[in-house]
Parts: structure tokens; C-alpha cells; sequence
């Protein structure tokens, strides 16, 4: 008995993982709060900065948008000087960056430490799913990448709830200082946990155009979608700045497909699994942001809530989002992804007609929340589906993906939804809100029907690893 008894006892080497994996998902964690911490605190930034919606709404995006555009750049760093190095550097510089935004006393000192915060992020992000990516393999993968989800969609929610309790207590800055002691011990113990050397792939040169292109195209987007809510959608100024957007994007594919030392390999992102997977975070992203960034208006524009109230009553959707990612990542390698896909969506569309139709808080509150078990099981459908089959040489690259949509698809939620509901961000008119929640039900409809379509048939299945697990275990021993 004794002996069968220490045959499932986990190795040191297994342990191991577990615990990076736990230290690398308290950084990510940090990166995930800071998209929607401020959405509670938003009402009381406007008030001591003096800042308008669209001013607000850059809050949010301007962090997301720095963190999006460099997240390609970060996973090529990754892949060329190893992953160590740029996640001790990514931490450093985003936790000096919310010491920055903690300390601001106008709207452009607060928006450059949400954009230097993008930057940190957007090196550190890639680095440690990287790692994540390829310290486990097998069912074990499946696993972290579920916990690693969790923290995503979990992360979003709880970060609501911490900005209520900061905001209500010490003060809307502190929804940055809380980053600072943290950031710096996690920058302590992954310094001692992490290897001396990690895998890199160098022989390539950074591909600096290609970043400028990219961001700049976003950055055009955002811009436009952001003031289609007081100019108007098919005004001149919107569709003239659309047009340039797309105009940017197409020359940025055209440079990816010329240059030699391209910031996206185009060939991976158009592989099926990496395309419907990417595609699936960048929507069900943007539906998260919506739901808090739209509630949080609600709840403290209509309602008449303060911030702790409101951080609380979004309690329940942290709990769901993370039962529902626990769930999804005991079962997609059985029934694949796109019922999975299917089933979440569709979830995700019934739980935001009850804000859609609703003026009662807690149907509000039980709406978004079932939305928040389907969102859960959204993100890990993405995540498994996009990095299930990739090479360890294309881990940091694959990630990076995959991360640049998350995050654009966070600064397209906050652009969207702002403009959709302005009457309801700006005065205490319901109507724009209910629109705001109309629309993304509308969304999760239609990608719920395209899943069906774009998402491979059987589950995704990892491919074979040149890392063999003694070497792998050596690694994390840093030897």
C-alpha cells in the first residue's frame, strides 16, 4: 500500500512547476487587475483630474493599447534573448510605472504611467505564459493553461472589486501603490525560482517598423471608436480615421510579408487553431471589459452606488468566471472545442439581456454574473485552442499573439462600449447603458454561430515537445 501510496506523490520537479507557475500567475494577475481596477474608480479620477469621457476612456485604453501593441514585440524578445531575463525587466519597469500613476496630479502624468505600465506589461505578459507553455506538457498543460485562464477572466472581475475597496478607502491612487510592494517581492522570488539561462532562439533582429505599425494603426482605431460617441458613427471625422486605420494594417501585413526580420510570422497567425483561437479572446476580452466597464457606469450613474458597493456586487461575477474557466478546462480535451465554444457564447448572450432589459440592480448583478461563467469558459477555449499544438521555438511568438489580441480586444470594449452608452457614461440616462449591453449580446450570438464555423473540429492536442522532461526538469533546478 505504502508503496502505491508514494507513486502518485507529486516529484520535486513536479512541485516545482507548480509553485513558478503560482509566482508567475500573482505578476499576470497584477497585469489582468490593471485593465479593470480602474473601472470603479473611474467616476472619482474624472472628478479630481477633471476628465471628460473620452479622456476617462483612454484611462483604460491607453494601457491596454501600449500593452497590445508591444505584446509582439515583447514574444520576439522572449524568443531571442530568453524568457528570464525579459520577465524581471517587464516587472521592474510596470511596477515603477503604477508608482508613477499612483503619485499623478494631472491627466498627463496619469496617462503616461498607464501607457509606461503597457510597456512592462506588454514584456512581461508573453514571457511568462512562455514559460508556462513550456515547463508543462500533456494533460498537465491543459491544467496551467485552465489556472492561467482563470486568472484572466477571474482577474478582470476581482479587479473591480479591489478598485471599490481602494477607491472607498485610501483613495483611487492607491489602485496603483498596491502594485509596488507586491511587484517587488514577486521581482525577489522569481529572481531565486527562475533559471540562470532560459531556451532562447536567437539569430534575428527586433523588428522595431513593424511594432510603430502596428500601434499606430490600433492606436487609429481606438481614436475613432472612442469619439464616434459624440461625432457619430458614419460621421466624416470617424469613417475618415477608420479608413486610415485600415490603411495602416494593410501596410503593416505588407511590411510582415517583406521584411526579413518580420514581427509576426503571418504563416503562424493564419494557421486555423491560432486564428479561431485568437479571435475567440480577442471577442470574448472585449465582452469582459464591456460587461464592467458598463456596469460600473450603471451601478454608480443610475443606481447611485459608491465604489465599494459596486466593487462588492461584482463579487459574484469573479466566482462564476472562475467556476466556469475551472469547469472548461476539465472538459475541453473530452468534448473539443467547439461545443465548448458554442454553449459558452450562448451563455454569455442570456446573462447580458438581463441588463439589456432590466432597470433592477440585482437582476443586473445575477445578469452579468451568468455572463461571467460563460466568459470563463470562452477564455479557456482560446487560450487551449490557440497554444494547444504549438513548438517551444514558437512558444514566446504564439503567446505573444494570442496576448496582443487579449488586450486589443480590451481597449476595443472600452472604445465600443463608451461610445455606444456616452448619454449613460456622462449624465444618468439608462437608455445608452441598455444599449451598451444590447450590443454585446448581439456579439456573443453571432460569435457563438462563428465558433461553429472557425473553431477546429476535435480538441487541440500538443505538439511534440524537443525538450525531453529531465532536461526540462534540469532547467527549472537551474542547472
Amino acid at each position: 500500500m505504502s508503496e502505491q501510496i508514494s507513486t502518485t506523490e507529486p516529484t520535486a520537479g513536479q512541485r516545482r512547476r507548480w509553485w513558478l507557475l503560482g509566482v508567475l500567475g500573482i505578476a499576470q494577475l497584477m497585469l489582468i487587475l490593471d485593465v479593470t481596477v480602474v473601472a470603479v474608480a473611474l467616476p472619482n479620477i474624472g472628478e479630481d483630474l477633471g476628465l471628460g469621457r473620452e479622456a476617462l476612456t483612454w484611462v483604460v485604453s491607453g494601457y491596454t493599447l501600449a500593452f497590445g501593441g508591444l505584446l509582439l514585440l515583447g514574444g520576439r524578445i522572449v524568443d531571442l534573448v530568453g524568457a528570464r531575463y525579459v520577465v524581471l525587466t517587464g516587472l521592474a519597469v510596470f511596477t515603477a510605472a503604477s508608482l508613477m500613476a499612483g503619485l499623478a496630479d494631472s491627466a498627463a502624468l496619469l496617462l503616461g504611467g498607464r501607457l509606461a505600465q503597457g510597456v512592462g506589461a506588454a514584456m512581461l505578459s508573453p514571457a511568462a505564459l512562455s514559460l508556462v507553455v513550456t515547463t508543462f506538457q500533456g494533460e498537465e498543460r491543459n491544467k496551467a493553461l485552465g489556472i492561467w485562464s482563470a486568472l484572466g477572466g477571474g482577474g478582470a472581475a476581482l479587479g473591480v472589486l479591489l478598485g471599490g475597496l481602494l477607491t472607498a478607502g485610501p483613495g483611487w491612487s492607491w489602485i496603483f501603490y498596491v502594485n509596488v510592494p507586491i511587484g517587488a517581492a514577486v521581482i525577489v522570488t522569481l529572481s531565486v525560482m527562475l533559471p540562470r539561462r532560459t531556451q532562447a532562439y536567437g539569430g534575428q533582429r527586433l523588428d522595431i517598423p513593424g511594432a510603430v505599425l502596428v500601434i499606430a494603426a490600433t492606436g487609429t482605431l481606438i481614436y475613432a471608436l472612442i469619439g464616434a460617441g459624440d461625432h457619430g458613427w458614419l460621421a466624416a471625422r470617424t469613417v475618415s480615421l477608420l479608413v486610415v486605420a485600415a490603411a495602416l494594417y494593410g501596410v503593416f501585413f505588407a511590411w510582415m510579408k517583406t521584411t526579413r526580420t518580420p514581427l509576426m510570422d503571418v504563416g503562424l497567425l493564419l494557421r486555423r487553431p491560432i486564428a479561431s483561437g485568437t479571435l475567440m479572446i480577442l471577442v470574448a476580452t472585449a465582452l469582459m471589459i464591456a460587461v464592467f466597464f458598463l456596469g460600473s457606469f450603471y451601478l454608480q450613474h443610475y443606481e447611485g452606488y459608491g465604489p465599494l458597493r459596486t466593487g462588492l456586487l461584482f463579487l459574484p461575477v469573479a466566482a462564476a468566471t472562475m467556476i466556469g474557466a475551472s469547469i472548461a478546462g476539465r472538459v475541453i480535451g473530452r468534448i473539443g472545442p467547439r461545443p465548448l465554444a458554442f454553449v459558452g457564447l450562448l451563455v454569455v448572450a442570456a446573462g447580458l439581456t438581463a441588463p439589456a432589459t432590466a432597470s433592477d440592480a440585482i437582476a443586473v448583478v445575477i445578469g452579468v454574473s451568468v455572463a461571467g461563467a460563460g466568459l470563463g469558459v470562452s477564455f479557456v477555449v482560446a487560450s487551449a485552442t490557440a497554444l494547444g499544438q504549438v513548438a517551444p521555438e514558437e512558444a514566446g511568438l504564439a503567446s505573444g499573439i494570442v496576448s496582443t489580441f487579449h488586450e486589443f480586444g480590451a481597449a476595443l470594449g472600452a472604445a465600443v462600449s463608451s461610445s455606444v452608452a456616452a448619454a449613460g457614461i456622462t449624465g444618468s440616462s439608462l437608455s445608452g447603458i441598455q444599449r451598451g449591453f444590447t450590443v454585446a449580446a448581439v456579439t456573443a450570438v453571432v460569435t457563438a454561430v462563428a465558433a461553429l464555423v472557425v473553431l477546429p473540429r476535435r480538441p487541440a492536442v500538443d505538439a511534440p515537445v524537443a525538450v525531453a522532461d529531465d532536461t526540462r526538469e534540469s532547467t527549472l533546478r537551474g542547472s
